[in-house]
């Protein structure tokens, strides 16, 4: 009889998560792109395909296991795709999708109004 792995939380890549306030569509989109490192994640990526060790570099104060665990929170929801370059253990680049690149617009105007708050809360 063969014993039946547990997926360990965060491994299962088809997991979807809940909108909190069912039918709201402010809720999913906070779900899928909210919190302190998706949209800087997103962000990093748009300049170019990155491999794990260079979103590290680009964003040093996120820890391995956060950016492990918003990757695959971000693959699962269509945003970011994985690109194993060979056989395990190989290297992976990220990149944006085609639905990525849809929120790309969003993220400028969040980080536009960022500076002008940043620039408010100077003077």
């Amino acid at each position: 009889m063969q014993a039946i792995k547990k997926v360990p939380p965060g491994n299962d890549r088809n997991r979807t998560r809940s909108n909190p306030v069912g039918g709201c569509p402010l809720t999913a989109a906070l779900a899928a792109i909210g919190g302190k490192w998706k949209m800087i994640i997103v962000y990093f990526l748009a300049e170019s395909p990155k491999h794990f060790a260079g979103l590290r570099q680009s964003i040093p104060s996120i820890s391995q296991k956060v950016l492990t665990e918003q990757l695959r929170e971000l693959v699962s929801d269509g945003i970011v795709q994985r690109n194993p370059k060979g056989n395990v253990p190989a290297p992976v680049e990220y990149s944006l999708t085609e639905y990525g690149r849809s929120v790309l617009p969003l993220i400028e105007n969040v980080r536009v109004w960022g500076r002008s708050h940043m620039e408010r809360r100077i003077s």
